[in-house]
This record gives C-alpha cells, structure tokens and sequence, in this order.
C-alpha cells in the first residue's frame, strides 16, 4: 500500500522522455526502460511520438553490461546489439533486435526480440505506448534476462515544461511471472549553436529513475543455471525456498541516475550516456552492488 499513492499519480500524470524541438533527435532513444539490454528497436519505435509519418529506423548498440531492471549477472556480460524499427503515420510500430554478449565465442547470437506496438496521443502533453515483446534466447545464453520470454509494455507520459516525468509498467511471463513499475524524471536540453554546420546540434537529457516490482526471474535464473554457476554461488537448491517468497514480493529494485549526451543530424544520431545504477532489496544468490554503465549508440532514420 505505501506504493499505492505513488502509483495512482505517476499513471495519471507522466511523461516519456522525447524530445519535440527537431525531429531528427528521436530523444526516446533515452527511454529504454524496459530493460538496459534492450537496444534502439523499442526506443526507435517511439519515433511517432515526434513525426507521424512512416518511418525506418535502424541501429546499433554497445553496452559495457547486460542490465535487466535494476539487476545483473554474476559476471560483467558487455554485448553488441542491432535493431531495425519500422513506423507507420497510423501509429503502429513493429521492431526486431539481435544481441551478441561479447568475449565468448558461443553462442553466436544470444538474444532475438521481436514485437510490435501502437502509440497513441491523448493531448499535446500526455502520449503513451502499448506493445508487446517475444525475447528469444540461445540455450547457452547466460544473461540474466534470458529468464523471461514475453512482455507486456505500457507506458503514458506527460511534458510539465520544465521537466518530464514518465512511467512504463511491464509484465513479464513465462519461465517467470513478474510485474514492474519504471518511473523516470528527466530536462532536455539542445544547444542554440551547431559544430560543423547549420544541420548538426548537441543535446543532454539526463534523468533520474527508480524501479518497483517484483524479481521472481532472478530464482527462475538460478535454477537454470545451477550446473554452468553454481560454483558463483547462483543455484538456489530449495526453489520453494525463503528467498524464493522473498523473490515474490512487490518492493523497491533500483535506483540509477543516467546522463546522454547526444550529436544530432537530420537523419542520425551518435549517443554516449553513461548510467550509475544502485540495486536494493536485492534478494536471491545476485550479489548485485553498485555499477556505472557506458553505452555508445548509433541509429539511422529513414523516412
């Protein structure tokens, strides 16, 4: 109950964090909130919140570590992700991504996402996204998000002017059920002046979030994981355990601060953000700690 409060006013008031100034911006690409392993393909396909006419996005993503709300694997896994994003002026969008965790040599690909979605504006302020995902996962894949398979995506935002605040709730089924609530205050900033012409401009939009929910995905991730970690002190024995009702309980995952810095042309945009993120409530065997996160992304807009 004492999430309820905060819950009802983010739901009726929030925002995502896009930019409206120029459209070649995309500033959405800061808006991966799902899941850090997410790449472009989901921030991509927001591109309708800022030009509705058909579009194709396309993309590539370095992570310095896999990410999944709010928590890690027992190992460092930075990866190499690209994305193609495909929007109609109606609205809808459909995406794929692949991901590759680097410094193994198998398997080859690690991860396939493909969904789609439908952006909707109710006013000038207040947008929103409902999509659906499929996560598809190489059996030797060792990320911990490849303990879920589907996802359920719901985010609505609202723009005060002087900053925006946002909300994405997330459910997750499959190997685990699992529900999560994202909320994020971020200001965007552009500069007036350009670098090497009258078409290129640098822009910032640092944010603040912290996530809620639940985190019954870390033991379904010990379990399949028992024989390749147990050594890391992953495997949980007793799945009905303490730790697994602990697991259960809708609570407080993660704190994290991130900074962007992005060079826009009209067509492309070059981003470095770099994330600070503090796990709590950490339960289970993932002896999370705090960790600064580095991401370097490209993308292309076609329209």
């Amino acid at each position: 109950m004492r999430y309820f409060g905060i819950l009802i006013l983010v739901i009726s008031c929030n925002a995502f964090n896009v930019a409206l100034a120029k459209p070649a911006l995309f500033a959405s690409l800061q808006t991966r909130l799902v899941a850090d392993t997410d790449t472009v393909a989901k921030a991509a396909a927001d591109t309708n919140v800022i030009v509705r006419k058909n579009s194709l996005s396309a993309g590539i993503n370095y992570g310095s570590d896999a990410l999944f709300f709010g928590r890690t694997g027992p190992k460092k896994y930075p990866f190499l992700a690209a994305d193609l994003v495909v929007n109609y002026k109606s609205g809808f969008f459909i995406y794929g991504s692949a991901l590759k965790v680097l410094g193994y040599e198998v398997p080859l690909v690690d991860e396939i996402d493909v969904g789609g979605g439908y952006f909707y504006r109710l006013s000038k302020n207040f947008t929103g996204t409902l999509s659906y995902t499929r996560f598809i996962f190489n059996n030797k894949s060792a990320i911990i998000k490849s303990a879920s398979s589907n996802d359920i995506n719901f985010k609505n935002s609202y723009d005060w002017g002087f900053a925006k605040t946002s909300l994405v709730a997330d459910y997750l089924f499959g190997k685990s059920y699992d529900v999560f609530t994202t909320i994020s205050n971020s200001k965007y900033w552009e500069s007036s002046w350009s670098i090497f012409d009258d078409q290129d401009y640098l822009s910032i939009n640092p944010s603040f979030n912290f996530i809620l929910g639940t985190q019954n995905f870390v033991q379904r991730y010990s379990i399949d994981h028992k024989y390749q970690l147990e050594a890391d002190n992953i495997y949980v024995r007793n799945e009905n355990a303490t730790g697994a009702r602990a697991n259960a309980k809708f609570t407080m995952l993660n704190y994290s601060f991130k900074i962007p810095v992005s060079y826009n042309r009209p067509h492309y945009t070059l981003e470095f953000s770099y994330k600070y993120s503090i796990p709590v409530n950490v339960e289970g065997a993932l002896l999370n700690r705090r960790e600064s996160f580095y991401n370097l992304t490209f993308y292309y807009v076609f329209y």
